[in-house]
């Protein structure tokens, strides 16, 4: 079977290139080749998806049975996307995100019926609107899509609300500094590793039952905050100075580190994947976070050079304390 990644060398979909090759699937990376990550394997193709007559070229007499485009973020992304392949695949997969589903959340479960409507993050409401002109070129001409939601799923970051940079939050837990949970760190959230992220998804390549069909891919592990920072502490062998701070307060302070927390990370996301085990059965993510984070640090002590901190994000966290610290608004 013969399929497409437009991107395939992120921190999801490495994972999902490289089991998908151990599957068997012929793959192709259809990227700029800008980052540099080896699929062993995989058939390489330099372009650029924004150049769509460079891409046609590119794939001139190639047919996909699957094709999936993991950097489409706004409308004009899947526009462009339903000229060039309608008559190139058999399957178009876009990678959506659970931030579109409702907020403030209605119903303590997340599953696909859950209403989409986030007005709260840019960037939720732009894959809405992909979704929704998906939908309407399935309708209309019967574009044969596939819609995939991952929630925060990690392999080569620390997972974190608001400490931005790959590894800025170990770096301030490794130096003793504190660390902000939004809130008071209550809400449960849902961490997902990209290994088990790519076993369900994998089973969906190529899959007519899968079309016209949406899903989300979690692991079944709940956690707060408080513990998710707790649990990376302990895998630096270090303990956590967490500093609690309202929502409000954060989002007053900084508008965009807000728009993330309002239009996600503050509400409880606790996701029933009986979709996604149906469709794929036997799927089950099988990494708890106190492992998933030991690989990950894993992954960074192999190579010093990917321990990429940002001094500004120190700076803004700091400043956020002594604002709030403070008494400041």
């Amino acid at each position: 079977m013969r399929v497409l990644f437009i991107g395939g060398t992120g921190d999801i979909s490495t994972s999902v290139s490289q089991l998908a090759v151990q599957s068997g699937f012929d793959l192709y990376l259809l990227n700029r080749g800008q980052t540099k990550v080896n699929i062993p394997g995989a058939t390489l193709i330099q372009g650029d998806i924004h150049q769509p007559d460079q891409v046609r070229q590119a794939l001139d007499g190639l047919y996909f049975d699957a094709v999936v485009n993991w950097v489409a973020f706004v409308p004009e992304d899947i526009e462009r996307d339903i000229t060039l392949f309608r008559d190139k695949t058999r399957q178009y997969i876009f990678i959506s995100s659970a931030t579109v589903y409702q907020k403030p959340p209605v119903h303590s479960v997340i599953t696909e019926s859950t209403p989409l409507h986030n007005p709260y993050w840019r960037y939720a409401s732009n894959k809405i609107a992909c979704e929704e002109r998906l939908l309407a070129a399935y309708r209309d001409e019967g574009f044969p899509f596939t819609v995939v939601r991952p929630s925060h799923t990690y392999a080569a970051r620390i997972p974190s609300a608001i400490h931005g940079s790959p590894y800025t939050l170990a770096d301030r837990l490794l130096k003793g500094m504190p660390v902000i949970v939004h809130g008071d760190g209550s809400s449960l959230w849902t961490l997902t590793h990209s290994e088990d992220f790519a076993k369900a998804f994998v089973g969906l390549l190529g899959l007519p039952a899968a079309i016209g069909q949406s899903f989300h891919i979690t692991s079944d592990e709940h956690l707060n905050w408080n513990q998710i920072h707790q649990i990376v502490a302990g895998a630096l062998e270090v303990e956590a100075n967490i500093i609690h701070i309202p929502t409000d307060f954060i989002a007053h302070h900084d508008p965009d580190i807000g728009a993330g927390l309002i239009g996600d990370k503050t509400w409880s996301a606790i996701f029933d994947n009986r979709k996604i085990k149906t469709f794929v059965p036997g799927y089950q993510a099988t990494t708890p976070f106190y492992r998933g984070i030991r690989k990950v640090l894993a992954w960074f002590d192999a190579d010093p050079g990917r321990k990429i901190v940002d001094p500004a994000v120190h700076a803004k966290m700091d400043a956020l304390i002594h604002a709030y610290q403070s008494g400041g608004r």
